[in-house]
């Protein structure tokens, strides 16, 4: 799983991983919360025009839904195949994100648990929030969304540094930097 705040290149990783492992020759399923799925579409939307107007309850409902689905219908299959499965947001995302809309994080955490398995590796991906908007707004314009809020992206920053378990990757090195340490944690992993 690879986890960070919005900007801070997960996506980009994700690729490079992907490919490097299939090169490799391994079976490789690259996936993302939320989904491309009806429900996953609704939470992009919401976020794009008024995340305000459901409450945080609501949000979660709508996240663990989608999680439900994505994980039975893409998750455990794929892994049930031997696939490696690299996934670009998790329940992690919803422990920071919709706790940080003063849902209870244990809570979130233990709910999402019961339905989506714990990763063998978890990559948090590091970024001050000022640098996270600066690149968000070189990539799409000046747009941002209801969850690209500076003070809730230094919040949020705060809970990804957290997570015990998790390797950090400072986001600030380039790119090749960045996915070098995260591959060699992989392989590490691996043996």
């Amino acid at each position: 799983m690879i986890e960070g705040i919005d900007g801070s290149g997960k996506t980009t990783l994700q690729n490079r991983l992907a490919d490097a492992l299939r090169n490799d020759g391994h079976q490789v399923t690259v996936t993302k919360e939320p989904t491309n799925g009806p429900i996953g579409q609704k939470i992009r939307d919401l976020a794009a025009t008024d995340r305000e107007s459901i409450s945080p309850e609501e949000e979660f409902n709508l996240f663990h839904e989608d999680r439900q689905i994505h994980v039975n219908e893409v998750v455990f299959p794929a892994l049930k195949r031997g696939e490696i499965v690299i996934q670009d947001r998790s329940y992690f995302s919803t422990v920071a994100y919709q706790g940080e809309r003063g849902l209870d994080r244990d809570q979130l955490y233990k709910k999402s648990l019961e339905i989506a398995p714990e990763p063998d590796i978890l990559l948090v991906i590091d970024l001050p929030a000022e640098d996270a908007l600066v690149r968000i707004r070189e990539s799409r314009g000046m747009e941002t969304d209801d969850f690209e809020k500076l003070e809730s992206l230094q919040a949020i920053r705060l809970v990804f540094n957290e997570i015990e378990g998790a390797f950090r990757l400072d986001a600030r090195k380039n790119p090749d930097s960045v996915f070098a340490a995260a591959l060699k944690i992989i392989k590490k992993a691996k043996k």
